[in-house]
């Protein structure tokens, strides 16, 4: 049985541009979730700050 679609060759400039495409959108998902880590992070070292600086108030 002959298949729907023929099977793109490897070196095909649409599917190069696809997985350099989906590459780059893996890449920039990566980099903001260690943003909003880094974020979160920063704003407990912020609050753990000032609730110090609230109880030591003189």
């Amino acid at each position: 049985m002959p298949d729907a679609e023929p099977e793109p060759l490897p070196d095909d400039p649409a599917r190069t541009a696809e997985k350099r495409r989906l590459a780059q959108e893996t890449k920039n998902e990566r980099q903001v979730w260690i943003f909003l880590a880094y974020f979160l992070f920063g704003i407990h070292i912020v609050a753990f700050v000032m609730i110090y600086a609230v109880r030591h108030a003189k």
